[in-house]
């Protein structure tokens, strides 16, 4: 049996928690300041939890090399579970010309550029957070919007900033998830409290979006169906992560914000239109939409800006597009942007749709109760016996195995059917799927690492270092909460990567300072949320999707003062809900 200790270091709780803080200062350090491969920085930062967990925390080894397998496999399942699968599923959609069906609806609907910015980045764009992440909503919306006309650097900007509402419960609520499994609260207490906060941004969103886009004016002409959208979006988010299932959060609130604006805009339009101006060719969808390697049509106005380079980059780019198309048998309503017919818009939302139904039927009493059964196995991870400083057992050496009821199986379920939905080969299911492994081969081994490295610092007892350290600033640590959230978030990329490090940290904290656990564990993830519009990550996917690369200092200085001011508003929430003014907001 392995007993934690506070302060091993000399006996002094300060020095311990300046030699705790190590492996994330490592961390940080090598991925904002050297830019060092956020695989390799997590690896670097692992060993160093461990080498510091064996000589300061005297954690026996095989204790501390167990705590490292323990992080890494429930990094595999169900964390990548959850993304692979949904990587799949979005990427089963794009081989198939449903996904430009898709897109071409949503840009027939109008031709105001800032409706069409609030049903692309922030709706559909929400939508992609859900199933895929990893940068997809980035790319997928700044592309298709420079294919309304927009300029590049607003594409981008909008695209980055609209990615912040869904963030926590995107990819299938794998943060959450991740939330759950480092910090042992209840899945649905940390949905429920999330989905106290983050509704709150949701409603301010569409508008900076329109802010970003056309200004004073544009606010001022387009405030009603902005404020449609963030409101529905923030009551949907709310209603399905408190009361129905936290895997759906996303995809029922963008689907129902959707169909809300299109509603709207039945009954109202702005007085003046933003028109967006692009050559016909240059309107049609992509071929192609995966993170990182998004190539996409131009329109000439930003030919001109680019030059000669540009133009013949431009006239490439929109060739092969149209070629890519033509060749996929897409028709040529869909290269147009003319409204699909509409058995194409229901094949185009099938996937959604089917992810909706086996996700609802999994949460019938009785079928969830089955799946409770049969498909759930919990056991202490071998080699691990592990007691806090004051003795009680730690949650984290308990491993919890779902595979039947798991989010990542049901996505799995629910690609098996979209692969019949679209009549697509088993052998071309399997290739893409295997093509999601490639593509996914250095986030599975950052992911591993960041909750092996988790795993280590809070069974070593040096999470609960930090935590206690911490604490000295009493209440005041309601206000440190959300930053820490936004700095993990803003270095890793990642909200399931910030949970899983800083989760333990809140939690630990919350306990010495006498605030909710609840609370503050949310507070790392909401607050996380309004780091990755600056994340290096971000910011490089966003820079490739519209063709220049490099511009990413540039979109940092454009985006931190967003950024700041959300982070200031949801600490001045998460400050009010750990008082008795909205504490009654925390289940």
């Amino acid at each position: 049996m392995f007993q934690q200790i506070l302060a091993p270091i000399g006996g002094s709780l300060f020095i311990s928690a300046l030699c705790a803080a190590v492996p994330l200062v490592v961390l940080f350090v090598l991925l904002g300041v050297f830019r060092v491969k956020a695989a390799k920085a997590a690896l670097v930062s692992l060993l160093a939890a461990i080498v510091l967990a064996v000589v300061g925390w005297q954690m026996p080894v095989g204790q501390a090399l167990s705590a490292t397998a323990a992080g890494a496999v429930y990094g595999i399942f169900p964390i990548l579970w959850i993304l692979i699968n949904a990587l799949w599923i979005y990427k089963l959609t794009v081989a198939t010309r449903w996904f430009e069906a898709l897109g071409s609806t949503i840009r027939s609907i109008s031709d105001d550029q800032r409706i069409v910015t609030i049903l692309i980045a922030f709706c559909f764009g929400a939508l992609l957070e859900a199933l895929a992440g990893f940068g997809a909503p980035v790319a997928v919306s700044a592309a298709m919007l420079m294919a309304t006309g927009m300029k590049p650097l607003k594409a981008a900007m909008v695209s980055l900033l609209a990615n912040t509402a869904p963030v926590a419960f995107g990819a299938m609520a794998s943060p959450l998830i991740a939330l759950n499994g480092v910090t042992g609260l209840p899945l649905h207490d940390l949905a429920s409290m999330v989905g106290r906060q983050t509704p709150f941004l949701a409603v301010l969103v569409p508008l900076m979006l329109v802010f970003l886009v056309d200004g004073k004016r544009g606010v001022k002409q387009t405030w009603p169906v902005a404020l449609v959208a963030g409101v529905v979006f923030g009551v949907f988010q709310f209603l399905t992560s408190n009361f129905l299932a936290v895997e759906l959060t996303d995809v029922v609130a963008s689907v129902a914000t959707i169909g809300a604006v299109l509603l709207m805009l039945r009954v109202w339009q702005p007085a003046h239109t933003l028109a967006t101006v692009v050559e016909e060719d240059a309107r049609q969808p992509l071929p192609s939409a995966e993170a990182g390697a998004v190539t996409v049509g131009a329109n000439r106005s930003r030919s001109d800006r680019l030059g000669v380079r540009g133009r013949e980059a431009a006239s490439a780019s929109v060739t092969e597009n149209v070629s890519s198309a033509a060749s996929s048998g897409v028709d040529a309503s869909l290269i147009a942007g003319v409204r699909p017919p509409a058995r194409s818009v229901w094949m185009a939302v099938a996937p959604y749709l089917v992810i909706v139904v086996i996700f609802s039927i999994s949460q019938l009493p009785a079928v969830k109760s089955w799946l409770g059964h049969v498909g759930t196995v919990t056991f202490r991870w071998p080699g691990l016996n592990v007691k806090d400083a004051t003795g009680k057992p730690v949650a984290a050496e308990i491993f919890h195995l779902d595979h039947l009821k798991a989010t990542g199986t049901l996505l799995l379920i629910a690609g098996l059917v979209t692969t019949a939905v679209y009549r697509i080969s088993f052998r071309r299911a399997v290739r893409i799927y295997w093509e999601t492994l490639v593509q996914l081969r250095w986030t599975i081994v950052t992911v591993s690492s960041v909750l092996a490295l988790s795993f280590v610092m809070t069974l070593s007892g040096e999470t609960s270092t930090l935590g206690v350290a911490l604490a000295s600033a009493g209440g005041f640590f309601a206000l440190l909460s959300p930053l820490i959230g936004w700095l993990g978030v803003a270095l890793t990329g990642s909200d399931t990567s910030s949970n899983s490090l800083f989760g333990p940290l809140q939690v630990a904290a919350a306990h010495q300072t006498g605030l909710s656990p609840l609370l503050m564990a949310a507070a790392n993830s909401s607050g996380g949320v309004l780091g990755k519009m600056l994340s290096p990550q971000n910011l490089a996917v966003a820079a490739a999707a519209i063709g220049m690369e490099g511009s990413e200092g540039t979109l940092l200085r454009k985006l931190a003062g967003w950024s700041l001011l959300l982070l200031v508003l949801i600490t001045a929430l998460v400050l009010l809900q750990s008082t008795p003014v909205l504490g009654w907001m925390v289940p």
